[in-house]
């Protein structure tokens, strides 16, 4: 198993868009865009998994602040 997040930067920090990506056996299952503003599935497994993520306030809060929290902060360091 493996995820792999993404911050893509255009204008600055005027537009970012995030990416939370996971992995299983080199195939993506399950991805969230922070354009799309939720979790989707990209396999018939990945597609429960969303499913149950976007249906947990918390974990679709937590998504949706990334932008903020985990782009915006570091983009300095970055």
């Amino acid at each position: 198993r493996m995820g792999k997040s993404e911050c893509h930067f255009i204008n600055g920090t005027e537009k970012v868009r995030f990416l939370d990506r996971h992995f299983y056996n080199r195939e993506e299952l399950v991805r969230y865009d922070s354009d799309v503003g939720r979790h989707v599935g990209l396999t018939p497994y990945g597609e429960k998994v969303a499913r149950n993520w976007n249906s947990n306030p918390a974990i679709l809060e937590d998504a949706r602040n990334a932008v903020d929290t985990f782009c915006r902060h570091n983009y300095e360091i970055v």
